[in-house]
């Protein structure tokens, strides 16, 4: 890890191994039921709004929690959670297309989002590295890259008229087209967004945070990789809300402030990005498909092993 972060000792790792592991637990605990899920996502987060958050994460704060991206990003992280909680439990309505346009609404928003902060720490022209908003960054060209990284990741959402609920207990909301080559590309650029525009938390933001929701997609439940992710967001952000300590006080692990390495995550980003957008584009091409209401990976197995497990 020496050259993304400075050196990582076991208490860190443990740390890490434990943030994991918890990520995953929530999510599989807001996934087991309807009334879990109202009281992780809906009762905790509001009791948290009126009596935490506003002195843990209020504006200016010393520890990068007060800032607009936060907010932002925590709310609409619940709202992905509340709104696929309606599309799993309200009759019928896994039916309406128009309904079935709100996960990747919600998600490219959430993409957007983190595309408009890279694009804001280039903006800062921080060349050398600067404390800004009480969080380091450093400004450059791999800002641009991991933005235009993530507009790609927008275009390539595909086959979401494809979802439905899943048939057992936890009736998850499934999308089978969304398989391994999107969630691959949409992990390297994530995880250059947080170490470019939260760098010396992306060991756990970015780094544990990742793995918590894409391990579930490919070993536990495949099918709902963005269910995963939005409940795992949902967990870490009301978390670091209420904790903002915990990057730079309780466990910190500082990258390396290396401008290779923030130039070498984030042209993996993009290339892996470009490669699933050129692939999806020749096979819409090759096959007369259309990107918004075909779905892109119907012809694969992993895409008919997701049907044949849940439908």
């Amino acid at each position: 890890m020496g050259i993304l972060y400075q050196a990582v000792g076991f208490s860190q790792w443990g740390i890490w191994i434990f943030v994991l592991f918890a990520l995953m637990a929530f999510n599989e605990l807001g996934r087991a039921s309807l009334w879990t899920g109202i009281v992780l996502f809906a009762i905790v987060p509001l009791v948290l709004t009126i009596f935490v958050w506003p002195v843990t994460a209020a504006p200016g704060n010393e520890y990068g929690t007060g800032n607009w991206f936060n907010w932002v990003k925590t709310y609409s992280a619940l709202a992905g959670c509340l709104g696929f909680m309606a599309i799993r439990f309200v009759p019928g309505l896994a039916k309406k297309k128009w309904a079935l346009c709100f996960p990747p609404l919600i998600l490219a928003l959430n993409i957007l989002e983190a595309c408009i902060r890279d694009f804001q720490c280039y903006a800062f022209g921080a060349w050398d590295g600067a404390v800004i908003n009480n969080l380091w960054v450093m400004s450059g060209p791999w800002n641009i890259m991991n933005g235009i990284a993530g507009l790609l990741n927008i275009v390539t959402i595909s086959g979401w008229l494809g979802i439905v609920v899943s048939k057992d207990r936890t009736k998850d909301m499934i999308w089978p087209d969304m398989i391994w080559p999107w969630i691959i590309a949409y992990d390297l650029w994530n995880f250059a967004y947080t170490y470019n525009c939260i760098a010396d938390h992306s060991f756990y933001a970015g780094f544990a945070l990742l793995f918590s929701c894409t391990i579930p997609a490919f070993f536990i439940k495949k099918g709902p990789w963005l269910q995963h992710r939005a409940h795992t967001l949902a967990f870490w952000a009301m978390f670091i809300m209420t904790i903002p300590t915990f990057a730079d006080r309780i466990s910190p692990v500082p990258t390396t402030h290396n401008p290779t390495a923030f130039f070498v995550v984030s042209l993996a980003a993009l290339l892996s990005n470009l490669a699933v957008a050129i692939y999806q584009f020749h096979k819409i091409r090759v096959k007369k498909l259309n990107m918004l209401k075909d779905e892109l990976y119907a012809d694969t197995k992993v895409y008919k092993q997701v049907i044949a497990e849940n439908t």
